[in-house]
């Protein structure tokens, strides 16, 4: 079973990498199949990371901002489907678990606590690099510094309700369901813009 501390040290080694998301970080060694889930959604989170940024520029032309929201939409759904993998992997792995007569379901599912671990550490990043951005004055810095603190502990926080999730579950106190997203906004059949425009 996945454990938080191995979840946030591998998002992080990830992060490390110079050609990071661009290409592909290496798997743990020798770990269960659902770390390709955990790689391929911390991998659409980074690059859902940098077309958001992208997306907020001015000084370009509409077409530009239009196929970078056209690639959030993609890595969006990717983000999303790798989520709920991560979770029947992490159902697979528990086996048939007794489940008390009291356990209590969950609301949200380890996958999607693991993809918030994700997005919280390239929050994380993000904000450490505004803390060390010289050029922007001591101000700037300082309260940079303070929000990464805060960052650090959400990120501790969520890690330490993930164990909890985990433990409970293998011992048969808690459960989740796994819920499709069915992002609707992907879908020709589903989208009265996308359907309507065959017309």
């Amino acid at each position: 079973m996945i454990k938080s501390s191995q979840v946030t040290a591998f998002h992080q080694h990830c992060l490390a990498q110079p050609d990071w998301p661009e290409n592909e970080a290496a798997l743990p060694a020798g770990e269960h199949k659902v770390w390709e889930w955990i790689l391929a959604n911390h991998r659409y989170n980074s690059l859902l990371w940098a077309e958001e940024d992208l997306a907020r520029r001015r000084a370009v032309p509409d077409s530009d901002i239009a196929a970078n929201k056209r690639a959030i939409d993609g890595f969006n759904q990717a983000r999303n489907d790798a989520a709920e993998r991560i979770d029947e992997e992490i159902l697979v792995g528990l086996g048939n678990v007794d489940r008390s007569p009291t356990a209590r379901q969950h609301s949200e599912t380890a996958g999607m606590m693991v993809d918030r671990l994700s997005i919280m550490s390239l929050k994380i990043r993000a904000m450490g690099a505004q803390a060390d951005r010289v050029e922007a004055g001591p101000e700037h810095r300082e309260a940079c510094r303070l929000k990464l603190e805060r960052l650090r502990e959400q990120c501790a926080d969520l890690a330490a309700c993930l164990d909890d999730l985990l433990e409970d579950m293998a011992a048969g106190r808690r459960y989740f369901k796994i819920y499709r997203q069915f992002k609707m906004y992907n879908d020709p059949t589903l989208n009265p813009f996308l359907y309507g425009s065959k017309a």
